[in-house]
């Protein structure tokens, strides 16, 4: 967008651009928008295309990692969209909220912010996540598939490429996993790998998604946990809140539009 359009642009259509940035920031334990999840308590526009966003989460006492990272990601989105001149997020209600909202005020790092207290750093714990959030993803295109194909047996998997998921929504939330890890998104890449990309073994095939699914089905769980926990504490989070979509397996899945898939 040039300078002249931005300089005409209203404050509704900031505020879009706004809402559509935080879409892509992610609870890191639940992997989903925190837009859908209902985090978002409120997003102004204000003089000078300045923007403050306050943030809720489903209790006081989250963990202060996971808060961080999410305000700090909202942050980081808000700031990178053109024309926005500054960028104010403020976590309410949770313990540690003056510490967490002086850091980002500061632009201090996670470590800096919280000293001592810091035990890793947000680059390890994002990176246990996104592998998580691979398996889940994985387990959830290949149970599509033993679904789809009664004659196609679990020893089978092994065999299964990129190529052979079917186009959706399950597909492309794999693809987009894989690509935070770094690893493969070609039509021949097999889809049963770790978090470094190696195919498994066949005879470990039936295990390694047996371990797949009760992570899928505990980052599963816990959202709809945290969901519920969050309307019990703001009533008025249900409207903000996204049905979660299903996909062909049963089971709950995140939406984002194939469009912004780059392969």
């Amino acid at each position: 967008m040039s300078a002249g359009p931005l300089a005409r642009e209203t404050g509704k259509a900031l505020e879009r651009r706004a809402r559509k940035a935080l879409d892509a920031v992610h609870d890191p334990e639940l992997d989903e928008p925190i837009t859908d999840l209902g985090f978002v308590r409120s997003l102004e526009v204000q003089p000078g295309r300045r923007l403050t966003v306050h943030l809720r989460l489903p209790t006081s006492f989250c963990s202060p990692n996971f808060a961080y990272l999410m305000a700090s990601d909202a942050k980081d989105a808000l700031a990178a969209l053109p024309g926005v001149e500054a960028v104010t997020v403020l976590l309410d209600d949770h313990h540690d909220s003056d510490m967490i909202n002086r850091g980002l005020a500061a632009d201090a790092d996670y470590r800096d912010t919280f000293g001592a207290e810091a035990e890793e750093s947000l680059d390890e714990l994002r990176l246990i996540f996104r592998r998580k959030a691979h398996a889940a993803a994985m387990e959830r295109v290949l149970t599509s598939l033993l679904r789809q194909d009664p004659a196609r047996t679990v020893e089978h998997l092994h065999e299964v490429v990129i190529g052979d998921l079917p186009e959706g929504t399950a597909t492309h939330a794999l693809l987009r996993r894989r690509e935070a890890l770094g690893l493969g998104v070609a039509p021949s890449d097999p889809v049963l790998v770790d978090e470094h990309g190696r195919r498994f073994p066949p005879d470990e095939v039936p295990l390694r998604l047996r371990f797949a699914r009760s992570v899928r089905i505990s980052m599963d769980g816990n959202a709809h946990f945290c969901r519920g926990l969050l309307r019990t504490r703001y009533p008025e989070s249900a409207a903000d809140q996204s049905p979660r979509a299903v996909d062909p397996t049963g089971s709950a899945c995140v939406t984002t539009p194939l469009k912004e898939h780059v392969s």
